[in-house]
């Protein structure tokens, strides 16, 4: 069967990977990483720091794989995601024969940990039969420790709960309790109407742009929605998410 790694490399700060990521990097053949355009390479960069500081004596091929383009506000959200993914499969299997041999092992390198808010795993599953893949998952830490960490704060209060949801899913289904964002390229943190939620928030968590402002949302949500889009201007893309804490009762 044929080896897949895929590894978690944390949020964007190079010494955030485990010694466990860098152990498996080292006993991969071929590594497999999605292209997302030159708005994004700087994505693709990082994954090579990566590389070249961890395991700088290992000899890899690396196969790129061209990421398909989807509606981002599609009528249907489920559907359209469905298809891309099929998309997505399609050119990962094709990567795979072509690429990786019997006894050879191939990695993904996924941003965070590969279980939140990732597709590769969801893609793999639907090749694991049909490509007779061996699946082994390396965890990473994700944007939502990189968060708090940052802000050095908990993520939840005591005893208390915390929910982690997509902002648009937050838009139309206001937060009550402490509520973890991400994927939110509309600003949802807006229909937050009351004057004492928390928000903490950041972006290009754990790299040398990494951005944070906290405060009542209220009295932070403007200056968010400014700092977010003019970053996104400066580097052509942005990589976010935040902490709603209600108020304590």
């Amino acid at each position: 069967m044929k080896k897949i790694l895929v590894i978690g490399i944390g949020a964007g700060h190079p010494e955030q990977i485990t010694i466990q990521a860098i152990n498996a990097l080292k006993r991969a053949d071929v590594l497999f990483i999605t292209d997302k355009g030159a708005d994004k390479d700087d994505l693709a960069k990082f994954r090579r720091e990566i590389i070249e500081r961890y395991a700088p004596d290992r000899s890899f091929r690396i196969v790129s794989i061209p990421d398909p383009a989807r509606d981002r506000n599609p009528d249907n959200y489920q559907a359209t995601v469905k298809t891309w993914h099929a998309q997505r499969a399609a050119l990962y299997a094709t990567r795979l024969k072509d690429n990786i041999g019997p006894e050879e092992t191939g990695a993904f390198l996924a941003w965070g940990d590969p279980s939140l808010y990732d597709s590769v795993l969801r893609i793999l599953e639907t090749l694991r039969d049909p490509l007779q893949l061996q699946i082994e998952v390396i965890p990473g830490i994700t944007s939502i420790q990189a968060l708090t960490a940052s802000h050095a704060i908990p993520l939840n209060e005591i005893g208390a709960p915390v929910q982690i949801t997509t902002g648009r899913l937050l838009a139309a289904n206001p937060p009550t309790v402490d509520t973890v964002v991400m994927l939110d390229g509309e600003c949802a943190f807006n229909t937050v109407t009351d004057d004492e939620t928390e928000i903490y928030w950041g972006a290009y968590l754990g790299t040398a742009d990494e951005i944070l402002i906290s405060g009542k949302v209220c009295e932070v949500a403007a200056k968010i929605q400014q700092t977010r889009e003019a970053q996104r201007r400066r580097k052509g893309w942005i990589m976010d998410t935040y902490l709603l804490r209600k108020p304590r009762r």
